[in-house]
């Protein structure tokens, strides 16, 4: 389609996970087909924020933007171009807890082999830990590692692992695609935060665009916000003005 068509562009993030400790250095870049002048990075914190790398956030170093995250930088982050266009967004969970989950933030291909690392604070007695999906164990590791060795459709889902002396991780979605698919990339959709709309003066197609690249649900959310907005100028300008 051509809302489809405007998101030209990849965010790369490194190292290619969703979940970081506070005070750790990550680097987001845009891979961008053709030109790649006029692209800039973006992000929508826990914090109700909308802003670019380099204004309060980020250094740009070259053609990549590294930050050293705190648990306020969680978010939504995408890349955007002068004209609109967006990229696929990437979630960005930093927990301040002693235990997150090693998952990649990007979608993986099928039949790849991937591996989900149980990664903590400190040095545990143990490394036996409980890994989980969709909010049941699935399996028990003594090393805090897990491989599948093929990744298939049926992966897909909300992992999550479990120190028995520390605690659990927060869940993160590793998102399998098909070889066949178009390198489209659609962020975790049980990130919860719900923004107000960034600019009233985005075009419709900018706004389906970045909003088809956050979640469905913001969709939908938006879409009655802009209802009410309307809804409530129109009362406003057809009722007679106070004396």
């Amino acid at each position: 389609s051509r809302f489809l068509s405007e998101c030209l562009s990849s965010l790369i993030i490194s190292p290619n996970r969703s979940q970081f400790f506070q005070y750790e250095s990550v680097s987001l870049s845009c891979d961008v087909q053709g030109n790649s002048s006029g692209w800039g990075l973006k992000r929508f914190t826990v914090t109700g924020r909308l802003s670019d790398c380099g204004t309060d956030w980020g250094k740009h170093q070259r053609s990549a933007c590294i930050i050293t995250v705190m648990s306020f930088d969680s978010g939504v982050y995408w890349c955007e171009s002068w004209s609109g266009k967006h990229s696929n967004a990437v979630n960005m969970n930093v927990h301040d807890g002693p235990v997150i989950l090693e998952s990649p933030a990007l979608p993986v291909t099928e039949g790849l082999s991937v591996t989900l690392n149980c990664r903590y604070q400190g040095t545990p007695s143990n490394h036996t830990v409980d890994f989980y999906k969709d909010g049941s164990l699935i399996r028990t590791e003594t090393k805090g590692e897990m491989t599948i060795p093929a990744v298939s459709q049926s992966d897909q889902g909300l992992f999550s692992c479990r120190h028995p002396e520390l605690g659990r991780s927060p869940e993160s979605r590793m998102t399998v695609t098909d070889t066949n698919q178009l390198s489209m990339f659609f962020p975790d959709p049980a990130f919860t935060p719900t923004p107000a709309i960034p600019e009233m003066s985005m075009s419709l197609s900018r706004l389906l665009c970045s909003l088809l690249v956050v979640s469905p649900y913001l969709l939908v959310t938006t879409v009655l916000m802009l209802k009410c907005y309307r809804y409530r100028s129109r009362a406003k300008r057809d009722s007679p003005s106070a004396t």
